[in-house]
């Protein structure tokens, strides 16, 4: 199996307010997801707040990460605003015996096609870990079409992308029908949980889940009933309040705040991110208890 393929679980990331990692929290959350049946560990994705450290603490998240995971590969995330930066995450994750990169297309001035494409191979021919590609326009406001996908795919580390969800099956379907202009073995992954049952049937090769890292029983319950329609449906229904959280208040709020209640610690927000208010915080606790009515956690 590819280290990206499956059902990858996206740890958040303790760290103090001044952006010190504590790495004690950080390996007790890799080792809890380590002892589950994820197929692997994502470290520093969008709520592992990446953007929010500086490179020193992000090499020294990523080896902490490694040391704790066992034998789960870590997926670790190398996106920067600068290629010299991008370069330097990706030596770092390297380093450190991380099993993949992710990465993503960050930007202060919007990107190009060429741009992201030249950072690409600048990144491929600095390493020989396998890449995933982070298609995530909301956040970075640069769409990869499928026609950069096919292109960046040739390259020899190019191995897998992260899509967000379609909000249909339909969409869904189209997407993974140009499977067959991507090289044999290629990884069709999504994220964007809310949506993740339009795209578990239509043949998701992996689901890079931001509950699976820390509600991983909950994620692996959706991952397995994949190919099992109506059992799909239930478990989207049972998961309705949670989605809402996500999409009121954003994924990066929301799950520091279910980690806190389900006993694996408090993790502070970067400023100028302010904590949610008491009634969004009423509403998690609130879709947290049907999780549990319903038996999934």
């Amino acid at each position: 199996m590819s280290h990206l393929s499956g059902l990858s679980a996206f740890t958040l990331t303790p760290y103090s307010r001044a952006g010190v990692v504590d790495v004690d929290h950080l390996q007790k959350l890799v080792a809890n997801l380590a002892a589950t049946d994820v197929d692997s560990i994502g470290v520093l994705g969008s709520t592992g707040s990446y953007m929010y450290l500086d490179r020193a603490q992000r090499a020294r998240a990523i080896k902490a990460a490694v040391e704790a995971s066992g034998d789960k590969p870590i997926l670790a995330g190398i996106g920067d605003l600068r290629t010299d930066w991008v370069v330097e995450h990706t030596a770092s994750a390297d380093k450190a015996g991380a099993s993949a990169l992710l990465l993503a297309p960050v930007s202060y001035l919007p990107l190009t096609e060429r741009d992201f494409t030249e950072l690409v191979k600048t990144v491929t021919s600095a390493c020989s870990l396998p890449v995933c590609l982070y298609n995530n326009p909301g956040t970075t406001h640069f769409t990869m079409s499928s026609e950069l996908v096919t292109n960046l795919a040739q390259l020899p580390t190019v191995m897998g992308v992260k899509n967000p969800a379609p909000a249909t099956l339909m969409s869904a379907t189209e997407l993974a029908a140009k499977r067959g202009d991507l090289p044999e073995g290629f990884v069709l992954g999504y994220s964007g949980d809310a949506l993740i049952i339009h795209v578990l049937p239509a043949g998701a090769d992996a689901w890079y889940s931001v509950l699976a890292g820390t509600l991983p029983e909950v994620a692996l319950k959706i991952w397995s009933a994949r190919a099992e329609p109506e059992k799909l449906s239930e478990l989207q229904s049972q998961c309705t309040l949670l989605w809402e959280c996500f999409n009121s208040w954003g994924s990066i709020r929301v799950m520091p705040e279910i980690s806190r209640m389900i006993g694996l610690g408090p993790l502070d927000l970067a400023l100028p991110l302010q904590p949610l208010e008491h009634n969004a915080v009423a509403q998690i606790d609130k879709s947290l208890q049907a999780l549990h009515d319903n038996k999934l956690i």
